[in-house]
């Protein structure tokens, strides 16, 4: 890889501070009432269980703002006075690391088979539908870079968190977030940090260049026109949807996918016994007939 120097500082897709900073513990009541909240706005499936995660993911910002307890935020968050911190929460929550090349098998697919069955003058739309901080949208970038002519294909990234999408477009990764990215690919996608920025990344800025990236809620897909896609990676995503969340986000994703398009799903994620218009082509690896 070539070399970066100076450049935005490298931040980091899941910061959010441990700790309880002196907050109060939070209550069940309280619980319940923010699982309603991220319910209804973005469809998440907060359990119980996931108190510990609520409070330390939140704690550090109620620090910030001076407040003492999850009851006094939620107030401020509940309403439509305060949208802003209300998106702030939900990046604080919803933030969560991934890789490059992450599930491998979902590529090799993609390069091995399904790339070479496209003509070459058709032009591809690529979505990656819970993309976080950008690493699987990078990811199919590369691969269609390295067998496509240039401007057959374009690639969305979209997620609920501005603050991962920031995080996307900056493009600067820590190095054991490449770890898989085959050498090739590193040398002509990928220029090396010094000095302040060693042991992180930069993504090329002719790939950045081709991929977008987008706000858009899984729950409310509605409010977009973005057309129909030849593929979609809706990866380790739907595990957060209860049961009738997920089947509506899938039938709203499938809707946008082009007959003969392909959906792909994470690993341990399963649509069985789920009514949808999809063949199964293989575990996770799915087509919408003709």
């Amino acid at each position: 890889m070539a070399s970066i120097g100076k450049l935005v500082g490298p931040g980091s897709g899941n910061d959010a501070a441990a700790g309880s900073h002196g907050v109060d513990e939070i209550s069940d009541h309280d619980m319940l009432l923010f699982q309603q909240l991220f319910k209804r706005h973005i469809g998440l499936h907060l359990p119980l269980s996931k108190k510990a995660l609520l409070q330390s993911r939140l704690s550090h910002r109620l620090h910030e703002l001076g407040l003492r307890d999850l009851t006094q935020y939620f107030r401020r968050i509940s309403g439509e006075h305060d949208v802003e911190e209300r998106q702030r929460a939900i990046d604080l929550i919803t933030t969560n690391e991934t890789y490059f090349f992450r599930e491998q098998g979902h590529f090799d697919f993609l390069k091995q088979e399904l790339l070479p069955q496209w003509e070459q003058h058709k032009s591809l739309r690529v979505w990656s539908a819970a993309c976080a901080t950008g690493e699987e949208a990078y990811t199919l970038a590369m691969l269609l870079d390295q067998q496509r002519a240039a401007g057959s294909w374009s690639v969305l990234g979209s997620d609920i968190s501005l603050r991962v999408l920031r995080f996307a477009r900056r493009a600067l990764y820590p190095m054991a977030r490449g770890q898989n990215i085959p050498r090739p690919y590193l040398r002509r996608y990928c220029l090396l940090g010094t000095g302040e920025y060693e042991g992180h990344f930069l993504v090329q800025s002719d790939l950045r260049a081709k991929v977008e990236f987008a706000q858009r809620n899984l729950t409310a897909l509605h409010e977009h026109d973005d057309g129909l896609y030849d593929l979609i990676f809706l990866r380790n995503v739907i595990i957060y949807f209860d049961s009738d969340t997920k089947l509506k986000v899938l039938r709203d994703v499938i809707a946008r996918l082009r007959p003969g398009g392909y959906l792909v799903v994470g690993h341990s994620e399963s649509l069985h016994g789920m009514e949808l218009e999809l063949l199964m082509h293989s575990p996770s690896i799915y087509r919408k007939p003709q």
